[in-house]
């Protein structure tokens, strides 16, 4: 495309129109966006009203503005001219595309009814904070049934397919095109290969080291640690921050404006590294999206799994990788000190590994994790169709974690309260995370092919070849692909299990000896 047509496009009265429209109520929205991290990590208590009340006002807003009418006329201006059209992959046509997408689902929806949902949201988070504290659900029990209902009537204003069924209306919102009856036909051979794969690894008389999660190391070490290796992933810190909240996250406002959280214990320090390397992973991608497209789709991150896939990439692929640890256990020591210093690399390398059936999703093993979004999708499901009361969501959910993971939940802190999605309206969120697994699984084989000396420099610190393989084949794309496509246009298949599986097993059975 010529720098003529280029400027041509973009200066059409009704696409600069759009835009302009679209940038203003992203700007809204980015602000509540800061404000609920702040929420979460320095507001104090008392403020929790009043800051639902400012989230609400500031979701109403951003809603209105969107919705306006005048943002249907400017995109329907852009529809009728060819030249902003007739190029599919071209940032204008992706911006379209993706605005009207947006557009018919926000204007299904009632101003009220958002400015309700964020109010909501923001007063269960504070009643699920408080009953995961005291380990009762029925704290929460009365707010995640406000929950439930509204996610019942959100659904409705956007309907779903005959052949479907209410869940399918919220993915949407998360994995474009996903649906229920999709995930299940993916999850229930996944879940027979990882059935496999823990029975036999936890059938062997050899597993790994655990010394390297039982060793207690104080908390601002932990923090000066892991601040460095997300440093050394890339992570711009001049662009981004990292903080301390009860549940991690990755948000902000924006591809120089990125918000991570992390959490810590002083017994281990290995949950503090894997779940910022996740977070990581996360504000990579956001810092990854380009600049000149801020505020509208072309700037925006394609689907929550292909997000997760970023994050459960540096996570998993890189930050339990042998070569990682051989980069990664030396520079440790150093900055640790004398806390770590009896620790071998191979305490390390295996402790990062340890495969154990646990109660915690966000501590949970490779083997095991996915098991868990597997108890949570069915649930989720379960709670949307009213084949499951939001009373009887404690004994419903010990029974799976006793079914698939063989396992007695002791509280409902580590069974059912320990999540938060659910308390920020999030359902239809969870498969999300397994289906990131997938596409990691799927990408790093390629990025493998295309770098086959990757593993070489890790074990020397450097991150950079994965980082531009991602930033060229994923990150500045923004949403001019879908899910599914992309996995297509990057790896040359469709997405399968089957990168997934070769990678937990060629990594894990030589560690147990299986």
């Amino acid at each position: 495309m010529t720098t003529a047509t280029q400027t041509a496009k973009t200066t059409h009265p009704a696409y600069q129109q759009l835009i302009e429209r679209v940038r203003e109520a992203q700007l809204i929205g980015s602000s509540a966006g800061i404000l609920g991290w702040d929420q979460e990590t320095f507001m104090p208590s008392g403020g929790v009203a009043y800051r639902g009340a400012q989230l609400a006002v500031l979701s109403r807003l951003s809603h209105e503005s969107f919705t306006d009418p005048a943002t249907g006329e400017a995109l329907a201006g852009c529809e009728a001219e060819n030249d902003l059209t007739s190029d599919p992959e071209s940032v204008e046509a992706v911006n379209i595309r993706e605005i009207r997408r947006r557009y018919d689902r926000a204007t299904c929806l009632p101003a009220a009814l958002v400015e309700e949902e964020a109010a909501l949201s923001s007063s269960a988070m504070h009643c699920w904070a408080d009953a995961r504290k005291a380990s009762d659900f029925k704290l929460f029990q009365e707010s995640l049934e406000k929950v439930v209902d509204l996610m019942k009537r959100k659904a409705e204003c956007y309907g779903w397919d005959a052949a479907g069924e209410p869940w399918d209306a919220l993915a949407e919102d998360y994995e474009p095109g996903c649906t229920a009856a999709e995930v299940e036909s993916v999850f229930t051979p996944l879940r027979k290969d990882l059935q496999t794969l823990l029975d036999d690894l936890m059938g062997s008389s050899k597993s790994p080291s655990n010394a390297f999660n039982e060793v207690k190391v104080p908390v601002d070490k932990q923090k000066q640690f892991v601040e460095k290796v997300a440093a050394q992933l890339g992570f711009d810190f001049d662009r981004g921050r990292l903080d301390v909240s009860t549940h991690p996250f990755c948000g902000g406002s924006h591809c120089n404006d990125v918000r991570m959280t992390t959490r810590f214990h002083e017994n281990n320090v290995n949950d503090a590294l894997g779940s910022t390397m996740h977070e990581t992973g996360h504000g990579l991608y956001e810092q990854g999206l380009l600049e000149a497209h801020i505020g509208t789709p072309m700037g925006d991150s394609i689907s929550l799994g292909i997000h997760e896939s970023q994050s459960r990439m540096w996570e998993n692929q890189v930050g339990r990788s042998e070569a990682f640890w051989k980069w990664c256990h030396p520079m440790m020591k150093e900055v640790l000190g004398d806390s770590v210093a009896s620790l071998s690399f191979e305490d390390v390398y295996g402790g990062a590994n340890i495969v154990k059936p646990d109660f915690i999703r966000v501590e949970a093993d490779e083997a095991t994790y996915n098991m868990h979004i597997m108890i949570r999708f069915e649930m989720e499901r379960a709670l949307m169709r009213g084949d499951l009361a939001v009373a009887d969501i404690p004994e419903a959910w010990n029974a799976k974690y006793k079914d698939y993971l063989g396992i007695e939940v002791p509280d409902n802190a580590r069974g059912c309260l320990q999540d938060v999605h659910w308390s920020m309206c999030s359902l239809g969120y969870f498969p999300t995370y397994t289906l990131g697994n997938l596409y990691c699984a799927q990408f790093f084989e390629k990025a493998m092919a295309d770098m086959p000396d990757m593993y070489s420099q890790f074990e020397k610190g450097e991150f950079s070849g994965l980082l531009d393989w991602l930033r060229t084949n994923i990150h500045h794309h923004g949403r001019r692909y879908r899910a599914g496509e992309l996995c297509e246009k990057v790896t040359g298949r469709p997405l399968e299990s089957a990168p997934l599986v070769a990678h937990l097993n060629d990594k894990l059975r030589p560690l147990y000896g299986v």
